[in-house]
């Protein structure tokens, strides 16, 4: 906040008080009093651990209080005299100032306006009046990383990442909820997807490695304007909703790697029941067993190549034939038949999101 608008309001507030009034940080220094001399002086009184008081104190013939939430204030105002006067002079005070920060801090901080945008908590009209009126750059790229805590800690991860990227005119880390952390990034044109997904690796193994913090990023994609941004982040949170039900080991999800389980996720749990039915005529999906299932997954990571894959599986060629017609019989699909086998994997996706999410309709 503008030192020179606290002064401002101290000063008008001077004649109403007759005593000397003036605002100081946490570092000790005056940054605005009805005396003017005094502004700039060192007073070791006041400093991060007494603002922590939710009540006036005393000390070298002043009264203190701090200015807003006592947790996390950064100011004290301070009143000459120790009496009774003098305390409920300097509770009035930090009333008013703790107001006129707020309000300050929504108008005017980068950050907060950030926040609305990508949160969708103010019209589409005014998003880029406000860019304006805080000077803020809208023709250059970037991109929203939600970070999301997936393992209880002590350890702030909201100020490891602010310390990651400390460029605040560029970079903006703002805190969703008590899990989630969104990093809006400014990126270059020559930046791909290759370097966002070492950005957010980088981040994942500092809060591990450094803090023993478990988490998982989303990635949305890079957009231009700032109204794009809330696009941006909506797609961040949907990659890791996907990513938690199709591929919960990863730690990295980027929208544009999605593929196929993008779209599934969207659809009806009711639509994706019908499917399955549909698919599935001769036999249920549940009718195979986990060693069927292993050696599915095999076959579809090795592209369908039925040597390559008995080769890893270790057993002959004509056992992993056994088991493909097996497959055929129990559910009609031959899987060395590309189209049987593209219905059976998405048939396998829609199976693990019907397990994983709530019905939708």
């Amino acid at each position: 906040m503008s030192n020179r608008l606290f002064q401002g309001i101290i000063h008008q507030m001077k004649d109403a008080v007759d005593r000397t009034i003036g605002v100081i940080d946490e570092t000790s220094v005056v940054i605005a009093c009805s005396d003017l001399g005094k502004i700039g002086e060192v007073d070791e009184s006041v400093n991060s651990e007494t603002l922590i008081s939710a009540v006036p104190f005393t000390s070298g013939g002043y009264t203190y209080k701090s200015i807003g939430n006592s947790a996390r204030a950064e100011y004290a105002v301070f009143v000459a005299g120790t009496d009774e006067y003098a305390e409920r002079c300097s509770q009035l005070l930090a009333i008013s100032l703790t107001n006129i920060k707020q309000y300050y801090d929504e108008k005017y901080d980068r950050a907060n306006f950030i926040k609305n945008v990508i949160m969708d908590n103010i019209l589409p009209g005014d998003i880029y009046l406000k860019a304006r009126e805080l000077h803020f750059n809208s023709d250059v790229l970037r991109v929203c990383l939600l970070i999301r805590i997936t393992s209880k800690t002590e350890v702030s991860a909201l100020d490891v990442i602010q310390n990651l990227f400390p460029d605040k005119s560029k970079d903006f880390v703002i805190n969703i909820n008590e899990s989630e952390i969104t990093l809006v990034k400014e990126i270059s044109e020559s930046t791909d997807s290759k370097d966002l997904e070492k950005l957010a690796s980088s981040i994942v193994d500092t809060l591990s490695s450094e803090f023993y913090t478990h988490s998982v990023v989303g990635i949305g994609t890079a957009v231009i304007g700032i109204k794009d941004l809330a696009r941006s982040f909506k797609e961040a949170q949907v990659a890791l909703e996907v990513g938690k039900v199709f591929d919960n080991e990863r730690n990295i999800i980027s929208y544009d790697n999605l593929g196929i389980a993008r779209l599934i996720y969207q659809l009806p749990t009711t639509l994706c029941d019908m499917f399955l039915q549909e698919v599935f005529k001769r036999g249920s999906i549940e009718t195979l067993d986990q060693e069927t299932f292993f050696t599915i997954q095999k076959f579809f990571e090795n592209n369908l190549n039925v040597s390559e894959t008995s080769r890893k599986l270790f057993v002959h060629r004509n056992t992993l034939v056994y088991r493909l017609e097996k497959i055929k019989k129990l559910t009609g699909l031959d899987l060395r038949e590309f189209e049987d086998a593209i219905v059976f994997k998405v048939a396998l996706m829609v199976k693990k999101y019907l397990t994983a999410s709530p019905t939708k309709y």
